[in-house]
């Protein structure tokens, strides 16, 4: 199984339960595809994208559930990220959690 994680707003991980799937932030929206981060990428893509919001949640990925929809495409400084061209099912979060760090200030993973 190939875990990936996204990060969401509370209002985001709110929906994301209540419907069982989630269509994307506005920026997955606009780029026509949900972003996600390997698990060494998330907590520069939080530091960089998320700086200041509270109330985040961190939800695990499995890739392998999401089959052909997942692409990895090179982004931020050429390194690969996993793009979903779907929606995200609940089905495939394998667990989330409000995000939080541990004491050397990397994002800690469900």
């Amino acid at each position: 199984m190939s875990i990936a994680y996204k990060v969401l707003t509370a209002e985001q991980m709110a929906v994301l339960l209540k419907d069982g799937v989630f269509l994307g932030a506005p920026i997955d929206l606009a780029d026509g595809y949900i972003h996600l981060s390997a698990a060494d990428q998330v907590t520069e893509t939080v530091d960089k994208h998320f700086a200041g919001q509270s109330g985040l949640h961190v939800a695990a990925v499995n890739l392998s559930a999401l089959g052909d929809a997942v692409k990895w495409e090179p982004s931020r400084g050429g390194q690969l990220f996993p793009h979903i061209y779907a929606a995200l099912p609940l089905s495939a979060v394998t667990a989330h959690m409000p995000l939080a760090r541990g004491g050397d200030g990397a994002v800690l993973l469900p």
